[in-house]
């Protein structure tokens, strides 16, 4: 597009105090509160971005990536005397307007082909649970599900291993009239941590292609279940398979849960993979009575 810089900007965010990601009317959002202080650093009425995948209120994020499209002008005016590359400069500035419970790690011009949203490969999220009272630390109440049993985090490990690989996973999301519940979970592991500042919490790490509304969390909820012995280790399996709600796992919250990471392919696979991944999931889009496409739902 000429006249315009595509730009992508690496983020975290703490997100105890916001609505979710996504813009909505009234509410503190990350994508509002974002939007807001790039217009104002870049002297642009409008700024729209695009993320790599939509988080839900109380979720937080390390490695969160997103992407604006930038008038030309506006990205050479952002050094100004300073003599900084426009990448760092509007870092900088950045800096000075957010709030401090989201950060705009990294800002770099974006390779040929790259969206955000349709060029990744994966997103990989951990969530945190703490079920020995000795380890409930009110300094990281936010992030640590306090979990007041003790679980069997190898039970729970086995439990969940069936459950990789491209599969319909209706029975873990929120339903969404029109859209698709088939993804690949490319990987679902328990462990317990034996050293360092998190000895003696449980981590799951979760990465898939995409994950649907409350994916990530219905799955964390089947593996309390089993953990604490409520469930035996083949019911996850049996709940995937019965592809219903319907008697399925507890969502558990959302304050355990992080996004890790996004995952791109190479530069020179980026447009490609984009407009793949973009056609197979405008097919899959959810449309109003009047034929408008209906803004995507949080993805965990």
């Amino acid at each position: 597009m000429d006249g315009v810089i595509r730009v992508r900007l690496d983020l975290a965010y703490r997100g105890t105090d916001f609505a979710g990601w996504a813009r909505q009317p009234a509410l503190r959002t990350v994508q509002g509160t974002l939007e807001e202080g790039l217009a104002r650093v870049l002297r642009l009425d409008d700024v729209r971005l695009t993320v790599a995948g939509r988080t839900d209120a109380g979720v937080h994020a390390r490695g969160q990536v997103a992407h604006l499209d930038v008038p030309d002008a506006a990205w050479d005016a952002l050094p100004g005397r300073s003599g900084r590359a426009p990448e760092n400069a509007l870092v900088a500035r950045l800096a000075g307007v957010l709030p401090n419970d989201v950060v705009v790690r990294r800002a770099a011009r974006a390779p040929e082909g790259f969206d955000a949203r349709f060029g990744a490969l994966a997103r990989r999220y951990t969530y945190r649970v703490a079920d020995d009272p000795a380890r409930f630390d009110p300094l990281a109440r936010d992030h640590v599900l306090w979990h007041r049993r003790p679980l069997d985090v190898e039970a729970m490990d086995r439990a969940m291993a069936p459950l990789t690989g491209l599969r319909d996973f209706a029975s873990y999301c929120k339903p969404r009239p029109g859209a698709t519940t088939i993804r690949e979970l490319q990987e679902l592991t328990w462990r317990r941590e034996t050293s360092g500042p998190e000895a003696g919490l449980l981590l799951a790490s979760v990465r898939a292609d995409a994950f649907c509304h409350n994916m990530v969390r219905a799955l964390v909820g089947a593996s309390l279940a089993v953990g604490e012995g409520r469930r035996p280790e083949s019911w996850p399996r049996e709940v995937l398979e019965a592809r219903s709600r319907v008697g399925g796992p507890t969502v558990v919250a959302p304050h355990g849960l992080v996004l890790e990471e996004v995952v791109y392919p190479p530069d020179a696979e980026l447009a490609e993979r984009a407009e793949r991944v973009r056609a197979r999931r405008l097919d899959e889009e959810v449309l109003d009575a009047s034929g408008n496409v209906v803004p995507g739902a949080p993805t965990c």
